[in-house]
Protein backbone atom coordinates (compact mmCIF):
# COMPACT_ATOMS: atom_id res chain seq x y z
CA UNK A 1 0.00 0.00 0.00
CA UNK A 2 1.67 3.47 -0.73
CA UNK A 3 1.42 6.03 1.64
CA UNK A 4 -0.09 9.31 1.63
CA UNK A 5 1.49 11.75 -0.07
CA UNK A 6 1.76 15.38 -0.79
CA UNK A 7 2.38 16.26 -4.27
CA UNK A 8 2.37 20.59 -5.49
CA UNK A 9 -0.27 21.45 -7.01
CA UNK A 10 -0.19 23.82 -9.92
CA UNK A 11 0.72 27.23 -10.11
CA UNK A 12 -2.34 29.57 -9.42
CA UNK A 13 -3.52 31.87 -11.92
CA UNK A 14 -4.51 35.04 -10.61
CA UNK A 15 -5.76 36.30 -13.80
CA UNK A 16 -8.41 33.89 -13.73
CA UNK A 17 -9.36 34.92 -10.26
CA UNK A 18 -10.26 38.04 -11.37
CA UNK A 19 -11.94 37.39 -14.31
CA UNK A 20 -14.30 35.38 -12.36
CA UNK A 21 -14.76 38.17 -9.99
CA UNK A 22 -15.37 40.62 -12.48
CA UNK A 23 -17.97 38.39 -14.15
CA UNK A 24 -19.66 37.37 -10.71
CA UNK A 25 -19.87 41.35 -10.13
CA UNK A 26 -21.07 41.62 -13.48
CA UNK A 27 -23.86 39.45 -12.95
CA UNK A 28 -24.86 40.61 -9.46
CA UNK A 29 -23.26 36.84 -7.92
CA UNK A 30 -22.86 38.73 -4.93
CA UNK A 31 -23.46 35.18 -2.82
CA UNK A 32 -20.19 33.74 -4.75
CA UNK A 33 -16.82 34.44 -2.82
CA UNK A 34 -14.10 33.22 -4.89
CA UNK A 35 -11.13 32.71 -2.33
CA UNK A 36 -7.77 34.10 -2.16
CA UNK A 37 -5.87 31.90 -4.97
CA UNK A 38 -7.82 30.30 -7.96
CA UNK A 39 -6.43 27.76 -10.23
CA UNK A 40 -6.40 27.06 -13.51
CA UNK A 41 -10.29 25.43 -12.29
CA UNK A 42 -10.66 21.61 -13.47
CA UNK A 43 -13.69 19.64 -14.75
CA UNK A 44 -15.22 17.51 -12.62
CA UNK A 45 -16.89 14.44 -13.88
CA UNK A 46 -18.80 12.51 -10.64
CA UNK A 47 -19.63 8.77 -12.20
CA UNK A 48 -22.39 7.64 -9.60
CA UNK A 49 -24.26 4.42 -9.53
CA UNK A 50 -27.18 2.79 -7.25
CA UNK A 51 -26.01 -0.31 -4.61
CA UNK A 52 -22.68 -0.49 -6.45
CA UNK A 53 -21.38 -2.67 -3.25
CA UNK A 54 -17.83 -1.82 -2.28
CA UNK A 55 -16.87 -6.05 -2.22
CA UNK A 56 -17.82 -6.31 -5.51
CA UNK A 57 -15.32 -4.05 -7.01
CA UNK A 58 -12.12 -5.85 -7.62
CA UNK A 59 -9.99 -3.04 -6.47
CA UNK A 60 -11.51 -3.43 -2.93
CA UNK A 61 -10.07 -7.05 -2.64
CA UNK A 62 -12.26 -9.59 -0.78
CA UNK A 63 -14.07 -12.73 -1.39
CA UNK A 64 -15.24 -11.23 -5.12
CA UNK A 65 -12.22 -9.64 -6.10
CA UNK A 66 -11.17 -13.03 -8.73
CA UNK A 67 -14.92 -13.02 -10.32
CA UNK A 68 -15.72 -8.61 -9.66
CA UNK A 69 -15.49 -7.46 -13.97
CA UNK A 70 -14.78 -3.96 -13.25
CA UNK A 71 -11.10 -3.32 -14.84
CA UNK A 72 -12.20 0.13 -15.96
CA UNK A 73 -13.00 0.88 -12.23
CA UNK A 74 -10.34 -0.66 -11.09
CA UNK A 75 -7.88 1.26 -13.50
CA UNK A 76 -9.06 4.57 -12.05
CA UNK A 77 -8.34 3.12 -8.56
CA UNK A 78 -4.52 2.31 -9.44
CA UNK A 79 -4.14 5.68 -11.25
CA UNK A 80 -5.70 7.72 -8.36
CA UNK A 81 -6.85 7.49 -4.48
CA UNK A 82 -9.15 4.32 -3.36
CA UNK A 83 -10.81 5.18 -0.26
CA UNK A 84 -12.00 2.18 2.25
CA UNK A 85 -13.53 4.36 5.19
CA UNK A 86 -16.10 6.37 3.19
CA UNK A 87 -19.03 5.95 4.95
CA UNK A 88 -22.65 7.55 4.35
CA UNK A 89 -24.59 9.46 6.29
CA UNK A 90 -27.57 7.34 5.50
CA UNK A 91 -27.69 4.09 3.79
CA UNK A 92 -30.72 4.81 1.33
CA UNK A 93 -30.81 5.88 -2.12
CA UNK A 94 -32.62 9.19 -1.68
CA UNK A 95 -30.83 10.72 1.11
CA UNK A 96 -27.01 9.63 -0.12
CA UNK A 97 -28.37 12.03 -3.21
CA UNK A 98 -29.83 14.83 -1.09
CA UNK A 99 -26.86 14.97 1.03
CA UNK A 100 -24.02 14.99 -2.02
CA UNK A 101 -26.17 17.67 -3.37
CA UNK A 102 -26.28 19.69 -0.10
CA UNK A 103 -23.35 18.57 2.05
CA UNK A 104 -26.05 18.16 5.08
CA UNK A 105 -27.15 15.46 6.99
CA UNK A 106 -30.94 14.71 5.93
CA UNK A 107 -32.76 15.76 9.24
CA UNK A 108 -31.06 19.32 7.80
CA UNK A 109 -31.83 18.86 4.21
CA UNK A 110 -35.29 17.54 4.25
CA UNK A 111 -34.69 13.91 3.11
CA UNK A 112 -34.46 11.49 5.57
CA UNK A 113 -36.16 8.30 3.50
CA UNK A 114 -37.56 7.15 0.48
CA UNK A 115 -40.70 7.36 0.82
CA UNK A 116 -40.31 11.27 1.11
CA UNK A 117 -37.68 11.94 -0.82
CA UNK A 118 -39.33 15.15 -2.53
CA UNK A 119 -36.49 17.34 -2.60
CA UNK A 120 -36.56 20.72 -1.86
CA UNK A 121 -34.75 22.55 -4.87
CA UNK A 122 -34.86 25.61 -3.36
CA UNK A 123 -32.45 25.51 -1.08
CA UNK A 124 -28.77 26.02 -1.62
CA UNK A 125 -26.86 23.26 -3.35
CA UNK A 126 -23.56 23.12 -4.69
CA UNK A 127 -24.65 22.85 -8.42
CA UNK A 128 -26.43 26.53 -8.34
CA UNK A 129 -23.42 27.80 -6.40
CA UNK A 130 -20.82 26.53 -9.19
CA UNK A 131 -23.32 27.91 -11.69
CA UNK A 132 -22.74 31.05 -10.52
CA UNK A 133 -18.94 31.01 -10.00
CA UNK A 134 -18.71 30.33 -14.10
CA UNK A 135 -19.45 26.50 -14.08
CA UNK A 136 -21.48 24.64 -16.43
CA UNK A 137 -23.35 22.22 -14.63
CA UNK A 138 -25.01 18.97 -15.95
CA UNK A 139 -26.56 15.67 -14.44
CA UNK A 140 -27.20 12.91 -16.80
CA UNK A 141 -29.18 9.60 -15.49
CA UNK A 142 -30.60 8.57 -12.15
CA UNK A 143 -32.39 11.23 -9.77
CA UNK A 144 -34.59 9.64 -7.61
CA UNK A 145 -35.49 12.96 -6.00
CA UNK A 146 -39.03 13.28 -7.28
CA UNK A 147 -38.75 17.25 -7.89
CA UNK A 148 -37.17 19.28 -10.69
CA UNK A 149 -33.46 19.15 -10.92
CA UNK A 150 -32.79 23.23 -9.73
CA UNK A 151 -29.00 24.55 -10.91
CA UNK A 152 -28.13 22.43 -13.64
CA UNK A 153 -27.65 23.57 -17.01
CA UNK A 154 -28.86 20.92 -18.71
CA UNK A 155 -30.45 17.53 -16.90
CA UNK A 156 -31.70 15.00 -18.59
CA UNK A 157 -33.13 12.40 -15.61
CA UNK A 158 -35.17 9.38 -15.12
CA UNK A 159 -38.18 9.16 -13.50
CA UNK A 160 -38.69 7.99 -10.57
CA UNK A 161 -36.15 4.77 -9.69
CA UNK A 162 -35.54 4.43 -13.81
CA UNK A 163 -36.33 1.57 -15.40
CA UNK A 164 -33.32 -0.51 -17.06
CA UNK A 165 -34.70 -0.71 -20.51
CA UNK A 166 -36.04 1.89 -22.56
CA UNK A 167 -36.36 4.33 -19.45
CA UNK A 168 -38.70 7.30 -19.77
CA UNK A 169 -35.83 10.60 -19.78
CA UNK A 170 -36.94 14.21 -18.36
CA UNK A 171 -34.82 16.88 -20.43
CA UNK A 172 -34.67 20.44 -18.92
CA UNK A 173 -32.11 23.51 -18.19
CA UNK A 174 -31.88 26.11 -15.41
CA UNK A 175 -35.51 27.10 -16.77
CA UNK A 176 -37.23 24.00 -15.78
CA UNK A 177 -38.36 20.81 -17.20
CA UNK A 178 -38.77 21.13 -21.28
CA UNK A 179 -39.47 17.53 -23.13
CA UNK A 180 -40.17 13.67 -21.84
CA UNK A 181 -39.01 10.87 -24.24
CA UNK A 182 -38.52 7.13 -24.14
CA UNK A 183 -34.97 6.38 -25.26
CA UNK A 184 -34.95 2.62 -26.51
CA UNK A 185 -32.03 0.68 -24.75
CA UNK A 186 -30.39 -0.58 -22.25
CA UNK A 187 -30.04 1.72 -18.95
CA UNK A 188 -25.84 1.67 -18.43
CA UNK A 189 -25.69 2.47 -21.83
CA UNK A 190 -27.92 5.20 -22.29
CA UNK A 191 -26.33 6.91 -19.45
CA UNK A 192 -23.22 6.19 -21.23
CA UNK A 193 -24.07 7.53 -24.39
CA UNK A 194 -25.78 10.76 -22.97
CA UNK A 195 -23.08 11.52 -21.40
CA UNK A 196 -20.00 11.34 -23.97
CA UNK A 197 -22.97 13.43 -26.39
CA UNK A 198 -22.76 16.21 -23.92
CA UNK A 199 -19.26 16.28 -23.75
CA UNK A 200 -19.15 16.26 -27.00
CA UNK A 201 -21.91 18.89 -28.23
CA UNK A 202 -24.05 19.69 -25.45
CA UNK A 203 -21.38 21.71 -23.37
CA UNK A 204 -19.96 25.18 -23.35
CA UNK A 205 -16.57 24.77 -23.72
CA UNK A 206 -15.36 27.67 -23.04
CA UNK A 207 -16.10 26.68 -19.17
CA UNK A 208 -14.96 24.64 -16.66
CA UNK A 209 -18.02 22.26 -15.90
CA UNK A 210 -19.39 19.61 -13.75
CA UNK A 211 -21.13 16.69 -14.93
CA UNK A 212 -22.87 14.01 -12.79
CA UNK A 213 -23.32 10.79 -15.00
CA UNK A 214 -25.38 8.91 -12.50
CA UNK A 215 -26.24 5.09 -13.31
CA UNK A 216 -29.38 2.99 -11.99
CA UNK A 217 -27.65 0.03 -11.85
CA UNK A 218 -26.89 -1.81 -9.55
CA UNK A 219 -30.45 -1.12 -7.82
CA UNK A 220 -32.78 -3.72 -6.92
CA UNK A 221 -33.87 -5.64 -10.01
CA UNK A 222 -29.73 -6.38 -10.71
CA UNK A 223 -31.02 -6.53 -14.84
CA UNK A 224 -28.15 -6.71 -16.88
CA UNK A 225 -27.55 -5.56 -20.14
CA UNK A 226 -27.55 -7.96 -23.13
CA UNK A 227 -23.60 -7.87 -23.45
CA UNK A 228 -23.30 -8.98 -20.37
CA UNK A 229 -26.09 -11.53 -20.27
CA UNK A 230 -23.29 -14.65 -20.51
CA UNK A 231 -20.30 -13.32 -18.12
CA UNK A 232 -21.36 -15.68 -15.70
CA UNK A 233 -22.60 -18.47 -17.04
CA UNK A 234 -20.59 -21.20 -15.90
CA UNK A 235 -18.48 -18.99 -12.95
CA UNK A 236 -19.30 -20.20 -9.20
CA UNK A 237 -19.55 -17.27 -7.07
CA UNK A 238 -18.12 -17.78 -3.52
CA UNK A 239 -19.97 -17.99 -0.89
CA UNK A 240 -19.62 -15.38 2.39
CA UNK A 241 -18.76 -17.10 5.30
CA UNK A 242 -22.02 -15.90 7.36
CA UNK A 243 -24.48 -16.94 4.62
CA UNK A 244 -26.26 -18.79 6.86
CA UNK A 245 -26.31 -16.12 9.73
CA UNK A 246 -28.26 -17.46 12.64
CA UNK A 247 -28.27 -13.95 14.19
CA UNK A 248 -26.78 -14.85 17.80
CA UNK A 249 -25.69 -12.35 20.36
CA UNK A 250 -27.38 -9.74 18.27
CA UNK A 251 -30.07 -7.73 19.39
CA UNK A 252 -34.03 -7.80 18.38
CA UNK A 253 -33.90 -5.45 15.05
CA UNK A 254 -31.62 -7.58 13.30
CA UNK A 255 -33.87 -10.68 14.08
CA UNK A 256 -36.85 -8.42 12.62
CA UNK A 257 -35.94 -7.53 9.60
CA UNK A 258 -37.07 -9.12 6.14
CA UNK A 259 -34.09 -8.76 4.24
CA UNK A 260 -32.25 -12.41 3.69
CA UNK A 261 -32.07 -13.77 0.66
CA UNK A 262 -33.16 -17.40 1.72
CA UNK A 263 -36.43 -15.93 3.47
CA UNK A 264 -37.66 -12.70 1.85
CA UNK A 265 -35.83 -12.86 -2.02
CA UNK A 266 -38.73 -12.76 -4.51
CA UNK A 267 -39.26 -15.36 -7.43
CA UNK A 268 -39.70 -12.31 -9.74
CA UNK A 269 -36.27 -10.87 -9.00
CA UNK A 270 -34.53 -13.99 -10.09
CA UNK A 271 -36.39 -15.78 -12.32
CA UNK A 272 -39.11 -13.34 -13.73
CA UNK A 273 -39.67 -9.54 -14.05
CA UNK A 274 -38.21 -7.55 -12.00
CA UNK A 275 -40.55 -4.37 -11.31
CA UNK A 276 -38.14 -2.04 -12.80
CA UNK A 277 -37.25 -4.39 -16.15
CA UNK A 278 -39.13 -2.11 -18.27
CA UNK A 279 -41.18 -2.58 -21.30
CA UNK A 280 -39.44 -4.82 -23.68
CA UNK A 281 -40.03 -4.50 -27.13
CA UNK A 282 -40.10 -7.87 -29.03
CA UNK A 283 -36.40 -8.38 -29.61
CA UNK A 284 -35.51 -7.68 -26.26
CA UNK A 285 -38.18 -10.03 -25.13
CA UNK A 286 -36.55 -12.88 -27.06
CA UNK A 287 -32.98 -11.97 -25.33
CA UNK A 288 -34.31 -11.92 -21.81
CA UNK A 289 -36.42 -14.94 -21.51
CA UNK A 290 -33.60 -16.69 -23.05
CA UNK A 291 -31.01 -15.00 -20.57
CA UNK A 292 -33.51 -16.10 -17.96
CA UNK A 293 -34.49 -19.78 -19.22
CA UNK A 294 -31.37 -21.89 -17.82
CA UNK A 295 -31.91 -20.82 -14.19
CA UNK A 296 -35.59 -21.61 -14.45
CA UNK A 297 -34.91 -24.92 -15.73
CA UNK A 298 -32.28 -25.45 -12.70
CA UNK A 299 -34.77 -24.31 -10.09
CA UNK A 300 -37.63 -26.24 -11.66
CA UNK A 301 -35.33 -29.58 -11.84
CA UNK A 302 -34.78 -28.88 -8.08
CA UNK A 303 -38.88 -29.89 -7.34
CA UNK A 304 -38.89 -27.22 -4.16
CA UNK A 305 -41.22 -24.40 -3.81
CA UNK A 306 -39.59 -21.22 -3.88
CA UNK A 307 -40.02 -20.96 0.06
CA UNK A 308 -38.31 -23.72 0.52
CA UNK A 309 -35.94 -23.62 3.56
CA UNK A 310 -33.52 -25.71 2.07
CA UNK A 311 -29.80 -24.65 1.70
CA UNK A 312 -29.66 -26.44 -1.83
CA UNK A 313 -32.06 -23.98 -3.04
CA UNK A 314 -31.06 -20.90 -0.49
CA UNK A 315 -27.19 -21.48 -2.08
CA UNK A 316 -28.96 -21.54 -5.80
CA UNK A 317 -30.73 -18.11 -5.05
CA UNK A 318 -27.60 -16.56 -4.10
CA UNK A 319 -25.86 -17.58 -7.20
CA UNK A 320 -28.32 -15.70 -8.80
CA UNK A 321 -28.15 -12.58 -6.96
CA UNK A 322 -24.73 -12.25 -7.33
CA UNK A 323 -24.77 -13.47 -11.16
CA UNK A 324 -27.01 -10.75 -11.97
CA UNK A 325 -25.48 -8.23 -9.30
CA UNK A 326 -21.98 -8.71 -10.47
CA UNK A 327 -23.20 -8.70 -14.56
CA UNK A 328 -25.20 -5.28 -13.88
CA UNK A 329 -21.94 -4.21 -12.16
CA UNK A 330 -20.48 -4.91 -15.15
CA UNK A 331 -22.09 -2.83 -17.67
CA UNK A 332 -21.77 -0.03 -15.58
CA UNK A 333 -17.84 -0.61 -15.46
CA UNK A 334 -18.13 -0.60 -19.55
CA UNK A 335 -19.18 2.62 -19.56
CA UNK A 336 -16.68 3.92 -17.19
CA UNK A 337 -14.66 3.11 -19.55
CA UNK A 338 -15.91 4.68 -22.47
CA UNK A 339 -16.13 7.79 -20.81
CA UNK A 340 -13.22 7.82 -19.77
CA UNK A 341 -11.92 6.98 -22.90
CA UNK A 342 -13.50 9.69 -24.81
CA UNK A 343 -11.76 12.22 -22.11
CA UNK A 344 -8.87 10.74 -23.60
CA UNK A 345 -9.03 11.11 -26.87
CA UNK A 346 -10.34 14.49 -26.58
CA UNK A 347 -7.80 16.31 -24.78
CA UNK A 348 -9.70 16.40 -21.75
CA UNK A 349 -8.30 13.99 -19.14
CA UNK A 350 -5.58 15.93 -17.86
CA UNK A 351 -7.63 18.70 -16.39
CA UNK A 352 -10.71 16.39 -15.25
CA UNK A 353 -11.33 15.30 -11.97
CA UNK A 354 -12.98 12.24 -12.13
CA UNK A 355 -14.62 10.49 -9.35
CA UNK A 356 -16.61 6.86 -9.29
CA UNK A 357 -18.67 6.75 -6.19
CA UNK A 358 -21.66 4.27 -5.06
CA UNK A 359 -24.50 5.81 -3.43
CA UNK A 360 -24.19 3.32 -0.09
CA UNK A 361 -22.78 0.13 0.30
CA UNK A 362 -24.74 -3.24 -0.15
CA UNK A 363 -25.16 -7.04 1.54
CA UNK A 364 -23.89 -9.22 -0.83
CA UNK A 365 -25.05 -12.47 0.85
CA UNK A 366 -23.16 -11.53 4.06
CA UNK A 367 -25.70 -12.06 7.28
CA UNK A 368 -27.57 -13.71 4.34
CA UNK A 369 -28.62 -10.07 3.14
CA UNK A 370 -29.74 -8.63 0.14
CA UNK A 371 -30.36 -4.73 0.62
CA UNK A 372 -28.22 -2.29 2.65
CA UNK A 373 -29.53 -0.10 5.85
CA UNK A 374 -28.14 -2.12 8.89
CA UNK A 375 -25.21 0.32 10.17
CA UNK A 376 -22.91 -2.82 9.12
CA UNK A 377 -19.87 -2.19 7.18
CA UNK A 378 -21.23 -3.64 4.08
CA UNK A 379 -23.80 -1.31 3.86
CA UNK A 380 -22.14 1.68 5.72
CA UNK A 381 -18.96 2.10 3.48
CA UNK A 382 -19.23 3.06 0.04
CA UNK A 383 -17.32 2.78 -3.04
CA UNK A 384 -14.73 5.85 -3.66
CA UNK A 385 -12.52 6.46 -5.94
CA UNK A 386 -10.79 9.71 -7.24
CA UNK A 387 -8.17 10.29 -9.75
CA UNK A 388 -6.81 14.12 -10.27
CA UNK A 389 -4.23 14.32 -12.57
CA UNK A 390 -1.15 15.61 -11.54
CA UNK A 391 -1.96 15.85 -7.66
CA UNK A 392 -2.63 12.44 -6.59
CA UNK A 393 -0.68 9.58 -6.52
CA UNK A 394 -1.43 6.99 -8.09
CA UNK A 395 -1.90 3.89 -6.57
CA UNK A 396 -2.77 5.56 -3.05
CA UNK A 397 -5.22 3.40 -0.89
CA UNK A 398 -6.27 5.33 2.16
CA UNK A 399 -7.08 3.54 5.34
CA UNK A 400 -6.83 5.79 7.26
CA UNK A 401 -9.01 9.28 7.02
CA UNK A 402 -12.67 8.84 7.76
CA UNK A 403 -14.72 10.57 4.67
CA UNK A 404 -19.03 10.69 3.75
CA UNK A 405 -20.83 11.65 1.21
CA UNK A 406 -21.52 14.62 2.84
CA UNK A 407 -17.80 15.80 2.37
CA UNK A 408 -18.79 15.79 -1.68
CA UNK A 409 -20.26 19.61 -2.06
CA UNK A 410 -17.67 21.10 0.37
CA UNK A 411 -15.05 19.25 -1.73
CA UNK A 412 -16.62 20.48 -5.32
CA UNK A 413 -16.70 23.91 -4.44
CA UNK A 414 -13.30 23.88 -2.69
CA UNK A 415 -11.57 22.75 -6.11
CA UNK A 416 -13.47 25.64 -8.51
CA UNK A 417 -12.00 27.91 -5.58
CA UNK A 418 -15.23 28.86 -4.23
CA UNK A 419 -15.75 29.09 -0.22
CA UNK A 420 -17.85 26.41 1.54
CA UNK A 421 -21.41 28.03 3.46
CA UNK A 422 -21.15 27.64 6.80
CA UNK A 423 -24.34 26.05 6.81
CA UNK A 424 -22.34 22.67 4.99
CA UNK A 425 -21.61 20.13 7.51
CA UNK A 426 -19.08 18.26 6.00
CA UNK A 427 -15.38 19.41 5.49
CA UNK A 428 -13.63 19.33 1.73
CA UNK A 429 -11.53 16.51 0.79
CA UNK A 430 -9.09 18.68 -1.35
CA UNK A 431 -5.92 18.72 1.67
CA UNK A 432 -6.99 14.62 2.40
CA UNK A 433 -6.28 14.15 -1.74
CA UNK A 434 -3.08 15.96 -1.32
CA UNK A 435 -1.86 14.06 1.24
CA UNK A 436 -2.54 16.68 3.77
CA UNK A 437 -5.20 15.62 6.26
CA UNK A 438 -5.56 18.28 8.85
CA UNK A 439 -4.71 17.45 12.51
CA UNK A 440 -8.71 17.85 13.80
CA UNK A 441 -9.97 15.84 10.74
CA UNK A 442 -12.82 13.51 12.33
CA UNK A 443 -11.54 10.47 14.20
CA UNK A 444 -15.09 9.18 14.21
CA UNK A 445 -18.52 9.19 11.99
CA UNK A 446 -22.33 9.81 12.94
CA UNK A 447 -24.74 7.00 11.26
CA UNK A 448 -28.61 7.93 11.09
CA UNK A 449 -31.41 5.95 9.86
CA UNK A 450 -35.03 7.08 10.01
CA UNK A 451 -37.41 4.72 8.02
CA UNK A 452 -39.61 1.88 9.53
CA UNK A 453 -40.78 0.50 5.59
CA UNK A 454 -39.48 -1.92 3.42
CA UNK A 455 -37.90 -5.42 4.92
CA UNK A 456 -38.67 -4.11 8.48
CA UNK A 457 -35.45 -2.37 9.65
CA UNK A 458 -35.75 -0.16 12.83
CA UNK A 459 -34.94 3.03 12.70
CA UNK A 460 -31.37 3.09 14.48
CA UNK A 461 -28.26 5.66 14.73
CA UNK A 462 -24.62 5.39 16.01
CA UNK A 463 -21.02 6.35 15.67
CA UNK A 464 -17.82 4.46 14.34
CA UNK A 465 -14.09 5.82 14.96
CA UNK A 466 -12.90 2.87 12.33
CA UNK A 467 -12.61 0.15 14.29
CA UNK A 468 -15.15 0.43 17.53
CA UNK A 469 -18.38 0.70 16.60
CA UNK A 470 -21.54 1.42 18.79
CA UNK A 471 -25.54 1.23 17.21
CA UNK A 472 -28.87 1.85 19.58
CA UNK A 473 -32.01 0.98 18.20
CA UNK A 474 -34.63 3.40 19.96
CA UNK A 475 -37.70 1.32 19.54
CA UNK A 476 -36.00 -1.86 21.10
CA UNK A 477 -33.83 0.44 23.53
CA UNK A 478 -31.01 -1.76 23.05
CA UNK A 479 -27.08 -1.36 22.09
CA UNK A 480 -25.20 -3.47 19.74
CA UNK A 481 -21.17 -3.16 20.59
CA UNK A 482 -18.61 -4.35 17.60
CA UNK A 483 -14.89 -4.48 17.70
CA UNK A 484 -14.20 -4.62 14.11
CA UNK A 485 -10.52 -6.08 14.45
CA UNK A 486 -11.66 -8.48 16.57
CA UNK A 487 -14.80 -9.21 14.92
CA UNK A 488 -14.82 -7.87 11.14
CA UNK A 489 -18.02 -9.56 10.04
CA UNK A 490 -19.76 -7.83 13.35
CA UNK A 491 -21.10 -11.58 14.23
CA UNK A 492 -21.68 -11.12 17.95
CA UNK A 493 -22.11 -8.00 19.94
CA UNK A 494 -20.05 -7.15 23.21
CA UNK A 495 -22.22 -4.75 24.44
CA UNK A 496 -22.23 -6.50 27.96
CA UNK A 497 -18.52 -7.95 28.01
CA UNK A 498 -17.13 -5.57 31.19
CA UNK A 499 -13.92 -5.19 29.77
CA UNK A 500 -15.13 -3.15 26.73
CA UNK A 501 -17.18 -0.50 29.26
CA UNK A 502 -14.82 2.15 29.25
CA UNK A 503 -14.77 2.48 25.28
CA UNK A 504 -18.59 2.06 25.09
CA UNK A 505 -19.07 5.15 27.14
CA UNK A 506 -16.73 7.08 25.25
CA UNK A 507 -18.64 6.07 22.03
CA UNK A 508 -22.11 6.94 24.16
CA UNK A 509 -20.49 10.56 24.80
CA UNK A 510 -19.05 11.14 21.08
CA UNK A 511 -22.80 9.91 19.66
CA UNK A 512 -24.47 12.47 22.51
CA UNK A 513 -21.78 15.16 21.21
CA UNK A 514 -22.08 14.09 17.50
CA UNK A 515 -25.96 14.50 17.06
CA UNK A 516 -25.24 18.13 18.81
CA UNK A 517 -22.99 18.62 16.56
CA UNK A 518 -25.15 17.98 13.51
CA UNK A 519 -28.41 19.47 15.24
CA UNK A 520 -30.19 16.02 15.23
CA UNK A 521 -33.19 15.71 17.33
CA UNK A 522 -32.51 15.00 21.11
CA UNK A 523 -33.57 11.63 21.33
CA UNK A 524 -30.46 10.78 23.31
CA UNK A 525 -28.83 12.70 25.70
CA UNK A 526 -25.82 12.69 28.48
CA UNK A 527 -28.63 12.55 31.11
CA UNK A 528 -30.81 9.02 29.81
CA UNK A 529 -27.39 7.59 27.72
CA UNK A 530 -26.83 5.38 30.76
CA UNK A 531 -30.21 4.20 31.11
CA UNK A 532 -31.19 0.31 31.41
CA UNK A 533 -30.64 -1.24 27.94
CA UNK A 534 -33.49 -3.92 27.08
CA UNK A 535 -31.63 -7.53 25.94
CA UNK A 536 -34.22 -10.44 25.95
CA UNK A 537 -31.49 -12.69 24.08
CA UNK A 538 -28.54 -14.38 26.01
CA UNK A 539 -25.81 -12.33 26.52
CA UNK A 540 -21.88 -12.42 25.38
CA UNK A 541 -20.14 -11.33 28.34
CA UNK A 542 -16.42 -13.05 27.58
CA UNK A 543 -14.52 -11.47 25.04
CA UNK A 544 -13.65 -12.88 21.97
Amino acid sequence: MKKLVHIKMKPFWSIIRALLVLKAMVFGFSSVQLLGDTPDRPNILFLFSDDHAWQSIGAYGGRLKDVANTPNIDKLASEGMLFRKCYVANALCGPSRAAILTGKYGHRNGVTWNRSANFDGSQQTFPKILRQSGYQTAIIGKWHLKSTPTGFDYFDVMRGQGRYYNPLLLTGDSDGLKEQRVVTGYNSDIVGDLTIEWLKNGRDKSKPFVLMSQFKATHHGWCPGPEEYDLYEDVHIPEPDNLFDDFSYRGTAVREQTLTLYEDLPYNMMLGDPGELGELNKEQRKAWDAYRAPHVEKFEAMNLGWNNPSRELSRFKYQMLLKNFLASGAGIDKNVGRIRSFLEKNNLADNTIVIYMADHGFFLGEHGFFDKRFMYEESLRTAFIVHWPGIVEEGVVNDVDIVSNIDIAETFLDLAGVNIPKEMQGRSLVPVLQGKTPEDWRKTFLYTYHELANHRVQPHYGVTDGRNKLIYYPAHNEWEFFDLKKDPSEMISQYYIPENETTIMELKRELVRLRNYYHCPPTITLRNMNKQASWPYEKRTKPL
